[in-house]
């Protein structure tokens, strides 16, 4: 098989120490009390990492394990959540809610922009009877980036548990749980954190577990429930058997990250320069306000096939990128310069096929987006 190299918003590419590091002789998850110790500090390495002193649970299964996970713990039915949405993945949360018989109030925003603060306060002045509520730091499909360092602590005044889905922007992106008063962050190990697909992890406040404690009736789900893993540590008991190689890779991954102490900077950069060169080159950015660093998404003029595009992209130059889903298919092509991928050299190659392709489709740029982006570094 021909690997192309990857420039999706994840998943990413992988560093070497981390694939080798999955390669490593294992031991019983189960039974080997070393194993439990190494769980643990590979969570608080992960809480290090979210700025949080919250515990942090490690779960098999990609990112949307974790959002079920953290709906299906919360909610009872009848528990009225507000999902707080401006694109696919946010109102996608409105499914968990109401798969476990939640009561469901969503809060819609304009999707070519991140979440209007003043709007948001003003609606919780009037509405705030919630138990929680849901919001996306980024929304990959359409690369909207929102201020959560705001909306959570507005939520939080108001009583409300909060539950973000950071799995497309922590690593590129801050995310300070304790200070922002996030209840339950999510994060995956495909995109900034580049590592395989298939593990979630999660930092769950003292407040959250209270609130899965007090539930009148059981949590309807083992797998997704939370409160399983509560006393492992102190139990020794995992509730299944950890995915070894997938966490030690991941304890990988973590430690090139905290040694990368640039790494916020970097992707503001080559985020910034990306979008320069789409701009002057003559194509237009979906996003028109809230811009990640993890994503730039761009449109796709109407005289183009996308998916002729991302298909040239790969047979002629070996590069995998992707379109969109929902109501951005077809529309659009999403840069993914998250993690291992946001790098100069793999961004600039990036550009250089997709000006070919375009041209190649009948597409005339205004000015070379290699120059352009080149130039900021």
């Amino acid at each position: 098989m021909k690997v192309p190299y990857i420039v999706t918003p994840g998943p990413t590419e992988v560093r070497e120490n981390v694939r080798l590091a999955r390669a490593k002789r294992t031991t019983n998850p189960d039974l080997d009390l070393q194993f439990y110790d190494f769980y643990k500090e590979t969570c608080e390495k992960i809480g290090e990492f979210l700025k949080t002193k919250n515990q942090v649970r490690i779960l098999s299964g990609e990112g949307i394990l974790g959002l079920e996970a953290a709906c299906a713990s919360l909610t009872e039915k009848g528990d009225k959540v507000l999902v707080i949405e401006n694109g696919i993945f946010g109102e996608g949360f409105a499914d968990f809610v109401s798969m476990y018989g939640g009561d469901v109030t969503i809060l819609s925003f304009p999707r070519e922009k991140k979440i209007d603060i003043d709007k948001l306060e003003n609606y919780l002045k009037e509405n705030n009877d919630f138990k929680y509520a849901t919001v996306v730091h980024c929304d990959t499909p359409s690369g909207i980036l929102n201020d959560i360092d705001k909306i959570c602590p507005m939520l939080n005044k108001y009583g409300i548990l909060t539950v973000v889905d950071s799995v497309a922007a922590m690593g590129g992106e801050d995310i300070r749980v304790d200070d922002w008063k996030i209840d339950i962050a999510i994060g995956a190990t495909q995109k900034c954190v580049s590592a395989p697909p298939g593990l979630t992890f999660l930092s769950i406040s003292d407040k959250a577990f209270t609130s899965m404690k007090k539930r009148k009736t059981p949590i309807s789900s083992f797998y997704c429930n939370l409160l399983v893993w509560q006393d492992y540590y102190e139990k020794k008991w995992f509730p299944y058997t950890p995915p070894i190689s997938d966490i030690i890779g991941l304890r990988t991954a973590m430690d090139n990250i905290k040694e990368d102490n640039k790494i916020l900077e970097r992707h503001k950069k080559i985020a910034e320069a990306t979008r320069k060169a789409i701009v002057l080159g003559g194509l237009e950015l979906y996003t028109k306000g809230g811009y990640s660093n993890t994503v730039t998404v761009f449109k796709v003029p109407k005289e183009i096939n996308e998916k002729q595009i991302r298909k040239y992209m790969l047979d002629k130059y070996n590069i995998l990128i992707a379109g969109s889903f929902g109501y951005l298919e077809g529309k659009v092509i999403r840069i993914g310069h998250m993690g291992e991928n946001a790098v100069i050299h793999k961004i600039a190659y990036t550009l250089f096929a997709i000006q070919k392709s375009f041209e190649k489709h009948g597409f005339t740029f205004k000015n070379d987006m290699v120059k352009i982006f080149l130039s900021e570094f």
